[in-house]
C-alpha cells in the first residue's frame, strides 16, 4: 500500500505577517516547489531519514555553512510532530485508524529557510499521507489548525495561519483569521480566489539569506506580546491592506496591488529589523520598477512586474546578487 502525498511551497501576497496575531492574508501556492512524503506498511513504525538529514559533510567549512543556515534541527522532527499530532486528533476526536504499522521518508525541493513554507509543507504532506493511509478524513479548515498545532505545541515553533491554510487549500487564498472565529472554533473564514486573475507574479530567492522563520518572527511576538501600540497598530495596518486587496481582486482591478504590496513590506520593517541583504534585494527589485515584499519570514520576494523587460531586468540585476527569479506557478 505504498502512499505518495505532497505540499507545495507558498508565497503571502498581502497581510503577512499578520497571520499570526488575527489578521487577514492573500497569499498563493507556488507549484514550482513541493515537499513530498512517501509511506508504506511496515512491521514497525519507522521513521526513515531523508538524504537531507543525514549528518554527513564535505567539510568543517560545509558543516558551519550549513548550521548557519539551517540550524541544528533537519526535518524529521517535523515528521515526528505530524504523527504525534494526527494520532493525538484521532485519540480525542475518537476516530478509528487502522492497527497497522508503517514506514515514512519525505523529500522536498523547496529551498530551505528563505520564506517559501518548507517546514509546513513537510508537515501537511505527512497529514495527508497518514489519513489516506488510516482511510481518515479531515476537513480542510480544520487541518491548517492541526498543522499550525504540531509546529506550535510540539515544537515551539513561533508561526501562523498563513502557510498552513493555503498549502492545504491551494491556488489563491483568502483568510480573515478574526480573533473570535480563532478562539471560538480554531479556524477562520478562509475564501478560494481564482488564481487566473491574478497580475504578473515574480518571485525571487536567495539561498544564503536563510533564516530560521521562527526566530526570525520572535522579534515582533515579543513586542505584541507585551501590549506594545506600534507593533500592535502596524499590524493592524498590515491585515487592512490585504482586505483592501480582497476588495480590488472582487472589481479585477489590481491597479493599487503594487502600492499595496510596497506598502506592507515598508510596515513590516517598522517593527521588524531587516538585514542589510534582504534590504538589498528589495531596493534592486524596486529599482528595477517592479513591487518588492517578504513572501514569507525573510529571504524571498514576491512582486507584480509590468511586462518581459521588466522580468528581464530583474533577472539581471538580481542575479548579480545570487537571488534566483521565477514565475511563480499558482496551484
Amino acid at each position: 500500500m505504498a502512499i505518495e502525498r505532497k505540499a507545495y511551497a507558498r508565497a503571502g501576497l498581502l497581510g503577512n505577517p499578520s497571520d499570526g496575531y488575527f489578521g487577514k492574508i492573500i497569499a498563493i501556492s507556488v507549484k514550482n516547489f513541493s515537499a513530498r512524503v512517501f509511506l508504506d506498511e511496515s512491521p514497525d513504525l519507522r521513521i526513515e531519514c531523508s538524504p537531507q538529514d543525514e549528518e554527513v559533510y564535505g567539510d568543517d567549512r560545509e558543516f558551519v555553512e550549513r548550521l548557519n543556515l539551517y540550524g541544528y534541527y533537519g526535518g524529521t522532527r517535523l515528521i515526528k510532530a505530524a504523527v504525534k499530532t494526527f494520532f493525538d486528533h484521532c485519540r480525542i476526536q475518537t476516530i478509528p485508524i487502522r492497527s497497522k504499522n508503517f514506514a515514512l521518508r519525505y523529500d522536498s525541493d523547496i529551498p530551505r529557510q528563505v520564506g517559501l513554507g518548507g517546514s509546513s509543507a513537510i508537515i501537511v504532506a505527512a497529514m495527508r499521507a497518514l489519513m489516506a493511509f488510516h482511510g481518515v478524513s479531515i476537513p480542510d479548515e480544520v487541518l491548517p489548525t492541526l498543522v499550525l498545532q504540531a509546529e506550535f505545541k510540539e515544537l515551539g515553533i513561533n508561526a501562523g495561519f498563513m502557510d498552513r491554510v493555503i498549502q492545504v487549500y491551494e491556488g489563491c487564498v483568502y483568510m480573515d483569521l478574526n480573533r473570535s472565529l480563532i478562539e471560538g472554533r480554531g479556524f477562520g473564514e478562509y475564501e478560494r480566489l481564482d488564481s487566473r486573475l491574478l497580475p504578473p507574479l515574480y518571485l525571487a530567492y536567495k539561498p544564503d539569506l536563510g533564516k530560521v522563520s521562527g526566530a526570525v518572527l520572535n522579534e515582533i511576538r515579543m513586542a505584541y506580546d507585551r501590549g506594545n501600540p506600534t507593533v500592535i497598530r502596524t499590524l493592524e495596518e498590515i491585515a487592512a491592506l490585504a482586505e483592501e486587496g480582497r476588495k480590488d481582486y472582487g472589481r479585477g482591478d489590481f491597479s493599487r496591488w503594487p502600492d499595496l504590496m510596497n506598502r506592507n513590506f515598508d510596515l513590516r520593517s517598522r517593527i521588524m529589523t531587516i538585514s542589510p541583504n534582504n534590504m538589498e534585494m528589495i531596493q534592486t527589485a524596486r529599482r528595477c520598477g517592479a513591487s518588492a515584499k517578504f513572501a514569507g519570514s525573510g529571504g524571498s520576494l514576491v512582486g507584480i512586474y509590468r511586462d518581459e523587460d521588466m522580468f528581464e531586468r530583474l533577472n539581471q540585476e538580481l542575479g548579480k546578487l545570487g537571488a534566483k527569479v521565477i514565475r511563480p506557478q499558482v496551484v
